[in-house]
């Protein structure tokens, strides 16, 4: 069931990245380190209006930035396509393109849009909260990147089924004060215009 946000029309997801701490990996070290200097894996996360993880990446190397995850992932080649209709809702971290709405750099007269924008997205974030929140072993993975990765998923479909379930989550972390979630700096090599 896909859950539509109210309010902005069109919208069927936000979508952002998060940092979960590794430890060194023994091998390409220095690809996990992400520009807060920790070991970690960026992981991109969509959700729905209900806490829904609709889509989650959980494979790159803290130091890759948001928007190259995007670019590669499945998911925006499917919407390149035009296999889905409606759009997602991003941060600065990702390119302004038909199908991901990004806030304008200099809002002037589009400050409602900025303001409507930021409150929309704020969802994807009170839900990484809440995964993590539920999942405390996310604070820090004591594995390979590759069981990492595979232990952040099982998180995320666990997250998933209590959420359906309406299952209780612990008190969520103040998302804005959790080291590991970046808010990035605007990608500065892609050129596809702005919302």
């Amino acid at each position: 069931i896909l859950h539509l946000f109210s309010g902005f029309p069109g919208v069927i997801g936000c979508i952002d990245g998060t940092h979960i701490p590794i430890i060194a990996p023994s091998v390409n070290e220095g690809d996990y380190v992400n520009r807060k200097s920790f070991h970690s894996i960026n992981v991109q996360i969509i959700c729905d209006a209900a806490n829904i993880i609709t889509n989650v990446e959980a494979k790159w190397p803290g130091s890759v930035h948001d928007s190259q995850i995007f670019r590669e992932c499945t998911l925006s080649t499917k919407f390149g396509h035009g296999e889905f209709t409606g759009y997602l809702l991003g941060d600065r971290g990702y390119p302004c393109l038909p199908y991901l709405l990004t806030p304008y750099p200099e809002p002037g007269p589009q400050q409602r849009y900025n303001l409507a924008n930021c409150r929309t997205r704020a969802r994807v974030e009170m839900t990484i909260g809440m995964l993590k929140a539920r999942f405390q072993c996310l604070q820090r993975l004591r594995v390979t990147p590759e069981r990492a990765c595979d232990i952040i998923v099982a998180c995320v479909i666990l997250h998933n089924i209590a959420t359906i379930r309406g299952e209780h989550c612990p008190s969520e972390p103040n998302i804005s004060s959790d080291p590991n979630h970046e808010h990035p700096d605007p990608p500065t090599d892609i050129q596809d215009g702005s919302a």
